[in-house]
């Protein structure tokens, strides 16, 4: 078990590394006005998009295999609303495809500032995650 958590560990942060970091890179693109510049950061954040996913996948699959095999907070409400964060998270993922896609097609309406803002999205689910493994509230 002590294996299967470390890697759902491992996994968990190399996802968030790119949660943080896609909404960097669009508060750049939103910036930009260099045609040059905008394709090459487009191209970054194809790249770390699709990473990311490639990582979203195993963290998601050891924590199952932590809840439904291993029983890892299986009867505790603390599980229940770390499920939750976890939803929103991906909810974010998939919203970051979204605006990547809205930047390849030239259809981005959001500035800078609102990038700064989203960005801070998955700071808080870290936080919230983190606390309720650790401190198991309820």
């Amino acid at each position: 078990m002590l294996w299967i958590k470390a890697l759902h560990i491992v996994f968990v942060a190399s996802w968030f590394a790119g949660l943080f970091y896609l909404p960097r890179i669009f508060v750049n693109l939103a910036m930009e006005s260099d045609p040059a510049a905008t394709q090459r950061l487009l191209l970054m954040a194809r790249k770390l998009y699709r990473f990311m996913t490639i990582l979203a996948v195993p963290a998601l699959a050891f924590g199952l295999i932590l809840w439904l095999h291993y029983g890892i907070g299986r009867y505790s409400g603390w599980l229940h609303a770390k499920l939750l964060v976890v939803v929103l998270l991906l909810g974010f993922h998939h919203a970051c495809g979204r605006l990547l896609r809205k930047f390849e097609t030239g259809r981005n309406t959001h500035s800078h500032r609102w990038y700064r803002y989203f960005n801070e999205f998955p700071v808080f689910g870290l936080l919230a995650a983190v606390i309720l493994v650790v401190v198991k509230p309820f």
